[in-house]
Parts: structure tokens; sequence; C-alpha cells
């Protein structure tokens, strides 16, 4: 995989793959704004979940979209194997975690190393993991947001690339 800086954007289709675990509102901003435009193709959507509507809202695209249910693996290493070997089969160039809900093993973020990028509903550090939104109501912040950052290693934090603010509704 040649280096962002190095890619030929003239000559050649940048293929972007998704994962998500649930309904998908990211992803079908991805697939209305960026899928089909300025050489950027959606070449695959995968999940964890098989019943989740980011699979439908690709299919409808005409993405292909598979499911990794854990259950059908021995374990974690090999569900991320196959997902892993999925993406590979499918050249990605850039894999996005669009409210993908799984943790992902080190040798998977390896593999895609400098290619991962997270999209996580707070402004990082702040409420990091599961129910960021819930978090930040929780705790009565004014202001909240969404983080973009590259998926460094086996967790959800990373060199921040981009991050944008909301007003949240707090006190």
């Amino acid at each position: 995989m040649p280096e962002f800086a190095d890619y030929d954007y003239a000559t050649s289709a940048f293929r972007i793959a998704v994962l998500a675990s649930g309904s998908g509102t990211n992803l079908q901003a991805i697939l209305d704004r960026l899928h089909g435009r300025d050489g950027i193709e959606v070449v695959g959507v995968g999940s964890d979940r098989p019943g989740a509507t980011a699979l439908e809202r690709a299919r409808a695209a005409g993405v292909e979209a598979a499911a990794f249910a854990i259950d059908r693996y021995p374990d974690r290493a090999a569900r991320d194997l196959a997902i892993a070997d999925w993406l590979d089969s499918r050249a990605i160039d850039l894999l996005v975690l669009a409210g993908y809900m799984q943790l992902l093993s080190g040798a998977f973020v390896r593999r895609f190393e400098g290619r991962i990028v997270n999209l996580h509903p707070a402004l990082l550090p702040a409420f990091p993991g599961l129910d960021a939104i819930g978090q930040a109501l929780a705790h009565g912040v004014r202001v909240t947001g969404v983080t973009v950052h590259f998926v460094e290693r086996a967790s959800t934090r990373g060199r921040s690339s981009s991050s944008a603010r909301c007003g949240a509704g707090g006190p």
C-alpha cells in the first residue's frame, strides 16, 4: 500500500471498506457523500451482527456486505483473521470503523497499520469506550462532538485526525 502522499488519485480508485455494528447512519453518510465520487469507492461493509441495518444499507447501495458473528469462529483472533482476509481480498486503501462495537486484535491492527480510522462520538480523550453520547449527557456537558482518529493499536485510541464540536443540550 502506498503512503497517502504517494497515492495516484488520478488513475486509481480509492477503495474504502467500513465495519459497523448497528444502524449504519455514518455508513449512509459515507455512501451518500463519498461513494462513487472523485474516484472513491466503498467496496465492502462488514459487521459483527448479521442483522445490522448497516448491511442492508450497503446492499441497497450495491456494495458487498458480510457478517462475521463471533459465534461462528473459535475465538476473536479467528474472527479478526476472517475479516482481515475478506478486506484484503477487496484491496482496500482505508478501513473506516463507523460504530463498530468490537475491539480488534493487535494482529488485525498491525495488518492494516496506517489505514484504519475510527469515528468516535465524543471529543477524545473525554468519554472513551462504549456509550460516549450517554456518558457526555450524564456528565451534563454543554459541548460534545466527534473525533476521527487513526487506530494505532487494539483500542479506540490513536492520533487524532480531525474533530468537530456541537452543542449537547447540557445545563
